[in-house]
C-alpha cells in the first residue's frame, strides 16, 4: 500500500496543506465565485450550485459541488434527444450546456465549488477524479485501486487527457498516481493544470466502458 493511502505523516500533511489552501484560495476567489454565481442566476435561474454524489477515500459516498453548467434536467433531456448512451455523459456541442457553463468548463471555474469539498475534508487539492455511485457499482477490482486516496479536483489523468482518454487508461493513471505519490509529483500536477487552463479543453469521447458495463449489468437477473 502506498505511503499517501496509508495514514503516514506525509498523508496527514498533505491532509492539512490540502484544508489550509483551499481555505486561503476560497478568500481569494471569493469575487469569482460570487460573479459566476450571479451569471448563472441571471441567465438560468436556479440552482446555481449542481450536488451530485459521487464516492470518495474508501468507497465513502459524498455530495461534490459545481457551478451548473447545463440546463435544469439535463439527465432527462439526454433521453429525450438521445444525445448518449451514457445518461451522465456529454458529447462535443452538448446542446444543454448553457452559455455560462461553456465558459465554465473551459476555463475550469465550474470546479472552484469544490474548494468546499476539501475544506471539508471529503476531497484533496490533487488525486483521482470523483467517479459517481453507479458507474463505482460496476468497478472492477483492479478499478477500486483509485479509491485508495481522496479524490481531487485535479490529477494525473486530468493532466494527461482528461475526458479525450478512455476510462481504462484513466485508472491505468489514477493507479500509477496512487503507487508513485509525493509532495513534488503534486506540485508538478498542480503546474501542468495552471498551463492547461489557457489551452484548449479536450474534446469528449464516447464513454464506451461505462455504457457497457451499465448494459450488461442491466441484463442480470
Amino acid at each position: 500500500m502506498s505511503s499517501l493511502a496509508r495514514n503516514t505523516p506525509a498523508a496527514r500533511l498533505k491532509d492539512a496543506l490540502d484544508r489550509v489552501l483551499a481555505a486561503s484560495a476560497l478568500v481569494v476567489f471569493s469575487p469569482v465565485l460570487a460573479a459566476d454565481a450571479l451569471w448563472i442566476l441571471l441567465e438560468t435561474g436556479r440552482p446555481v450550485l449542481f450536488a451530485h454524489p459521487r464516492v470518495g477515500k474508501n468507497g465513502r459516498p459524498f455530495r461534490m459541488y459545481k457551478f451548473r453548467t447545463m440546463v435544469q434536467d439535463a439527465v432527462e433531456l439526454n433521453r429525450q434527444l438521445k444525445l448518449t448512451d451514457d445518461p451522465y455523459g456529454f458529447v462535443p456541442d452538448d446542446p444543454r450546456i448553457t452559455r455560462s457553463g461553456r465558459f465554465l468548463r473551459r476555463t475550469s471555474l465550474d470546479e472552484l465549488p469544490q474548494l468546499f469539498n476539501v475544506v471539508r475534508g471529503e476531497m484533496s487539492l490533487v488525486g483521482p477524479r470523483a467517479d459517481i455511485v453507479e458507474q463505482v457499482a460496476n468497478y472492477s477490482e483492479s478499478d477500486r485501486r483509485r479509491l485508495a486516496v481522496k479524490p481531487g479536483i485535479t490529477g494525473w489523468a486530468q493532466v494527461n487527457g482528461r475526458d479525450s482518454i478512455p476510462w481504462p487508461k484513466r485508472f491505468e493513471l489514477d493507479a500509477w498516481y496512487v503507487d508513485n505519490w509525493t509532495f513534488w509529483l503534486d506540485w508538478k500536477i498542480v503546474g501542468m493544470t495552471v498551463r492547461q487552463l489557457f489551452g484548449e479543453r479536450p474534446e469528449p469521447i464516447v464513454d464506451e466502458m461505462n455504457i457497457e458495463r451499465s448494459a450488461s449489468k442491466a441484463q442480470q437477473p
